[in-house]
């Protein structure tokens, strides 16, 4: 995304935007190429600024940013452009706080600089679940892309074995993921997968395969939140994310669906 001679813009998402001054904004953005990036965009609240309607969530677009030229240690680069390439209609109701939990998750979890392909992919994929409006697609979806994520961080151990001892699992046999341990054998009870189901997931997880990691998420919904729940809020190190507190204020206020939150 740094501009070269030559260099093109990166696809990417605003995950994040507040005020530098009365005309610039300072954007977190996640880039496909180098990950999460932080960038100052001059005079981007000018009214007759391009940029001002194209740094919007959840809308795709192509950025080109680079060094301050008197700074090129600065951490924070400036963004020379930004194109809308593309997307779903913004947004609403309980879907929004759905991405906003997801961006949220990204700003805490994911370094600066450090490009993750195969995530970017997985984020740009969930937004048309979460905009369908339909509750089990939703859940599904904010599963599986917390899944990616663990897993592209090095936060989440093998689905398909006993973490302590190497073991696979038993196709029959009943596993709980635990932040401490990894999956460990358990009684049958809700917040524990089948060794076949947990080798699913870890299979679908290599291939890449995103559409059927949602297939099986949706298919045990109620003990996936339990253990990402858990996951999460041990590597976060709160038990609670922004995002979820401002859900329940909205949603004392609305008749939106409550969306399923791991936090």
């Amino acid at each position: 995304m740094t501009a070269r001679r030559g260099a093109l813009p990166s696809a990417a998402f605003v995950l994040h935007r507040y005020d530098w001054s009365e005309t610039s904004l300072i954007i977190d953005l996640f880039t496909r190429e180098q990950g999460r990036v932080t960038v100052a965009a001059k005079g981007a609240k000018r009214p007759y600024s391009q940029m001002r309607s194209v740094l919007l969530p959840f809308q795709r677009i192509n950025a080109l940013a680079s060094r301050p030229a008197k700074d090129e240690a600065s951490d924070v680069l400036t963004l020379r452009s930004a194109e809308w390439a593309g997307g779903l209609p913004m947004l609403s109701g309980a879907a929004l706080f759905s991405g906003f939990y997801l961006n949220e998750l990204l700003m805490k979890l994911l370094a600066r600089h450090d490009p993750h392909p195969l995530l970017f992919d997985a984020y740009a994929a969930s937004l048309p679940a979460l905009a369908s409006g339909v509750d089990v697609l939703t859940q599904a979806a904010l599963r599986a892309f917390e899944i990616v994520l663990l897993r592209e961080i090095g936060l989440l151990p093998p689905l398909d074995q006993v973490t302590s001892s190497a073991a696979a699992l038993r196709d029959a046999g009943h596993y709980q993921l635990r932040p401490e341990v990894g999956l460990l054998g358990s009684d049958q009870d809700e917040a524990s997968l089948s060794g076949a189901h947990w080798s699913a997931l870890q299979q679908a997880l290599d291939h890449g395969a995103l559409v059927e990691l949602q297939t099986l998420c949706a298919q045990s919904l109620p003990a996936l939140k339990a253990s990402l729940r858990t996951l999460l809020h041990y590597h976060l190190g709160s038990p609670r994310l922004r995002t979820r507190d401002v859900l329940r204020d909205a949603q004392s206020l609305a008749e939106w669906p409550l969306p399923t939150l791991s936090p």
